[in-house]
């Protein structure tokens, strides 16, 4: 197949190219150029957020899917739409499990606990704002998902990504704040009450967007591995590899650290497990997640 990728060629994105192009399939990646690709993909150039840009970088393309890495906003939804409408069969969205920031459900929230028809879509708001389209990067997401789910132009499915750990190259540094505050016995600040949540390991998302490309089903799908992890659970594992000592530091209020949730939204499974994918469960793969994390530091 002839494959778009849009944005995305780090962390999980290059895993994602790497498995696709393995596959025998012919990549391409757009991105603004400010990061390399592979040299065996082509290469294209432009600013999503540049409607006329874009539209001159694919004249004369069309692909048998794209898969949209880096949609953060109602209106770069918007004008993919347009662009991509006459271009693709298949449009697979990368989303996140923050669409579900207003739940609170001691159960996994199915995809259908967001009705995606009652989502209000606001492009005028200043998504143009890196620190406005970061402090709302959940309802960005949501909103977008909702611009492509209103009669999409074509075959259209949105991933939403669980918390993901593992790699070498975690440029997100979530993981290592626990490390380097286990290591030497630092307060972790955490809500008062602390729930799980769901995760996966970063070579698993990687193959399950690629097994998503391939597919044919339509709308949301969430992706996690199974067994929810609590934030003991990560810094239990980090103690055992490195020493050092994990203390909690509750708070009512405030700011927590990344992992820690005053809230409980695992997500269910069930609909990539019914479709035919096979998650892998934490418990595999935790220990080599942090060792990965850990290597990277060392190095």
């Amino acid at each position: 197949m002839d494959i778009l990728v849009i944005g995305g060629n780090r962390y999980f994105g290059k895993r994602l190219i790497a498995l696709l192009r393995g596959s025998g399939h012919r990549i391409t990646v757009l991105n603004r150029g400010s990061s390399g690709t592979p040299g065996e993909v082509e290469h294209l150039i432009a600013d999503r957020d540049d409607e006329k840009a874009l539209e001159t970088a694919l004249a004369g393309r069309s692909f048998d899917v794209v898969v949209d890495q880096v949609c953060y906003t109602p209106r770069q939804a918007e004008i993919a739409r347009r662009v991509f409408a006459a271009r693709t069969r298949r449009y697979v969205m990368t989303s996140t499990v923050m669409v579900y920031e207003y739940e609170d459900s001691a159960d996994p929230v199915p995809e259908d606990a967001l009705d995606l028809s009652a989502v209000t879509v606001d492009s005028e708001l200043p998504w143009y704002d890196q620190e406005f389209r970061d402090a709302h990067y959940g309802e960005g997401k949501r909103q977008a998902e909702a611009v492509f789910a209103a009669d999409p132009p074509f075959a259209w499915t949105s991933v939403r990504v669980a918390h993901v750990l593992g790699g070498d190259d975690d440029f997100t540094g979530r993981l290592d704040h626990y490390v380097r505050r286990v290591r030497a016995g630092e307060p972790i600040t955490v809500p008062a009450v602390n729930h799980p949540a769901t995760y996966v390991y970063v070579e698993e998302i990687a193959d399950f967007l690629a097994w998503t490309v391939t597919g044919d089903f339509t709308g949301p799908v969430n992706a996690r591995s199974h067994g929810p992890l609590t934030t003991a659970d990560l810094c239990a594992e980090i103690e055992k590899q490195v020493g050092g000592r994990t203390v909690f530091h509750p708070v009512e209020v405030g700011e927590v650290s990344p992992f820690s949730f005053d809230r409980a939204y695992s997500m269910d499974n069930s609909r990539a497990t019914a479709l035919g994918y096979s998650f892998s469960h934490s418990s595999d793969w935790l220990a080599g997640a942090v060792a990965e994390t850990l290597g990277a530091q060392a190095g």
